[in-house]
């Protein structure tokens, strides 16, 4: 077993038999920043969250079996660049941007409301990095040479049905996405699956009976350290730095905001899918 990368949650390694071993990790990013501060059984939910999803949407995907709590075996793919990102709800980095999509995928009188549900789900892809995504349309996807027509047309159908899919399932639990980012890739046949994983660090979760069109909403993923990276002045440092091309190091992240969000994770999966951690 060799290691091909430690990312900012996962570690991937490369398997003797050629396939690929995720290690979910408890560590956890915010705004393009890994925090020192680990969250407390965040890597087992991931992984099996991942297990669940991979299982319940009836898609292909790369996912072979998952070994321990925080592990999952997959078949190695050749990434498509894309972060393949759905918006169900006016809100997040896509609340600055909506003005893009009038016309477009929304209606030119389209009158945005916090937290409010869209006309109808937007497929609002972005690219890949380490550092930071930059969000993308149809034609700068094509033209940068990320994705051809075809399979960017193929990527957004696919994505916005997973959306739906993965909306109708939550709804039952009591849940609400907001917003979620896909990846795919290409298996050895050149068929594109669906890979990486799907967890709370992929999308937006909001408990049902607490939300309330046109304010924040309680978040049942990693919004809720956004949220408090925001108030005690981080996120100003980050932006601040950024104009120097430099990062600030991480804060340890408050004891109450790490125990509650292991508890908002452990909560949202074990609703979620009917299983108990």
């Amino acid at each position: 077993m060799r290691l091909i990368r430690k990312g900012k949650v996962k570690d991937i390694y490369q398997l003797d038999d050629g396939n690929i071993l995720f290690h979910f990790s408890d560590r956890v990013s915010a705004f393009d920043v890994k925090m020192a501060t680990p969250i407390p059984r965040k890597g087992e939910v991931l992984c099996r969250f991942g297990e669940f999803w991979f299982n319940t949407l009836g898609t292909p995907h790369h996912m072979l079996r998952v070994q321990d709590k925080d592990k999952m075996v997959v078949k190695k793919l050749t990434m498509i660049p894309l972060e393949c990102v759905v918006r169900g709800y006016f809100y997040g980095s896509f609340a600055e941007r909506f003005k893009d999509h009038l016309g477009k995928s929304l209606p030119a009188d389209y009158k945005p409301v916090m937290a409010g549900k869209l006309p109808r789900p937007i497929f609002d892809p972005t690219t890949k990095s380490e550092e930071h995504d930059m969000p993308v349309n149809k034609e700068q996807a094509i033209s940068m040479g990320l994705v051809s027509k075809d399979d960017y047309e193929f990527l957004e159908k696919t994505s916005i049905s997973l959306y739906e899919k993965m909306s109708a399932i939550v709804e039952k639990a009591g849940f609400i996405i907001a917003d979620v980012k896909f990846e795919f890739g290409r298996d050895e046949s050149g068929r594109i699956v669906l890979g990486d994983s799907l967890g709370p660090d992929e999308y937006r979760l909001w408990l049902k009976a607490d939300y309330q069109p046109g304010r924040i909403q309680e978040a049942y993923d990693k919004q809720l350290l956004r949220d408090w990276l925001i108030k005690t002045g981080f996120k100003a440092e980050i932006d601040r730095l950024a104009k120097e091309g430099k990062k600030p190091e991480p804060p340890a992240v408050a004891p109450e905001i790490a125990g509650e969000l292991s508890r908002r994770y452990i909560l949202a999966y074990e609703r979620i899918s009917g299983r108990t951690l």
